[in-house]
């Protein structure tokens, strides 16, 4: 895999991959910045939101999960000294359907976290990533009733007495 940006003036860049799409990156005005494209950190945890939400969306739709909606949150923490790296992590999928599976939903939070995220595989090395879940009862996001709400914990984290 390749990627690389481009810079354009001041703090504006262009980032390209392997798949030709181009994205927008900035930074704030207070480090001469337009605020005008994603900051680097950003990315990192769209990616992660990202490759775990096309896990999961994907395996509930093998065990035949009639979900009507879904988001995946990811609310990170960061050190208030530079390079002010995540410090915590919080994946929160809301997850909207018809007599959805809570267990379903906990084996595909499971092997996204275990097996096929690499975004989440390489940051959980080194930041500590909570997993937790909403399951609401609708027909979208907007028309829902929350049911059941929880916290998956990876076996092997609680085997080191960590989440």
């Amino acid at each position: 895999m390749n990627a690389k940006v481009i810079w354009t003036e001041g703090m504006h860049f262009t980032g390209t991959a392997d798949s030709g799409f181009e994205l927008p990156l900035g930074a704030e005005k207070e480090v001469g910045g337009a605020e005008d494209g994603f900051r680097p950190l950003e990315l990192m945890a769209i990616s992660l939101a990202g490759c775990t939400a096309m896990d999961v969306i994907s395996i509930l739709k093998k065990k035949q999960q009639k979900v009507s909606a879904f988001e995946v949150e990811v609310h990170s923490e960061r050190a208030p000294e530079h390079p002010k790296v995540f410090t915590h992590s919080v994946i929160t999928y809301l997850v909207t359907g018809h007599g959805l599976d809570e267990k379903a939903l906990q084996r595909s939070i499971e092997l996204s976290a275990t097996k096929y995220c690499p975004a989440q595989a390489m940051l959980a090395k080194v930041v500590p990533i909570d997993l937790c879940y909403q399951i609401y009862e609708g027909e979208n996001a907007r028309e829902r009733k929350l049911v059941k709400s929880g916290t998956y914990v990876p076996s092997e984290a609680n085997e080191e007495g960590r989440p």
